[in-house]
């Protein structure tokens, strides 16, 4: 039987009351809930509901409110639907159950935000690093990450990296590619 987005949303909120859902055109259903319930939430869509595939798990750092911000999307390849699952966690103490038993690679989402955003789940089995060897700075994905100070305290003073070269120049020599204005006023 085909799942229509209106069946969707009532099926969500008779089972999980305080999800609040906003209905998109075509084939997407967005529900807000709180974080302790994202696991249950996830296993109905999934075990019940034929969400069968996690297509994808985001952050949004809403530095303004001092929250993060989950994004889960799933999938049922059967109706052709998607479904955005939010939840908000404090920022200064992001902790978000761990959720690979329920979608093995959620495994990779959940180290990538560990180690961009500092979000932990409890009960991840898994090395600290990931995409950052060596890192010793902050979460380089908050919005307060000074990018700019980072990289210049970092590479560009370091003994050993006097003679560092602008790579845009060197491309431009060895191509004959000529760089646009705006990347010809951009000071290091």
């Amino acid at each position: 039987m085909e799942k229509t987005k209106l069946s969707i949303i009532s099926q969500i909120k008779n089972h999980f009351n305080d999800a609040r859902e906003k209905n998109y055109p075509y084939n997407r259903v967005d529900f807000s809930v709180r974080k302790e319930i994202v696991p249950q939430v996830l296993l109905y869509l999934k075990d019940v509901m034929g969400f069968k595939h996690l297509s994808h798990i985001s952050c949004v750092d809403w530095l303004e409110d001092n929250e993060f911000e989950l994004v889960f999307i799933v999938w049922s390849p059967a109706d052709k639907i998607k479904v955005f699952v939010h939840t908000r966690l404090d920022r200064e103490h992001p902790v978000m159950d761990n959720l690979d038993m329920i979608w093995r690679h959620a495994h990779t989402y959940e180290r990538e935000m560990r180690e961009m955003f500092g979000i932990q789940f409890t009960g991840l089995d898994a090395p600290e690093e990931f995409l950052l060897e060596d890192w010793q700075g902050p979460p380089p994905m908050r919005r307060d990450f000074d990018t700019e100070t980072y990289a210049a305290e970092t590479y560009w003073e370091r003994p050993g990296r006097e003679d560092a070269q602008d790579v845009r120049e060197t491309i431009e020599k060895r191509t004959g590619e000529v760089l646009p204005d705006f990347a010809k006023n951009y000071k290091r």
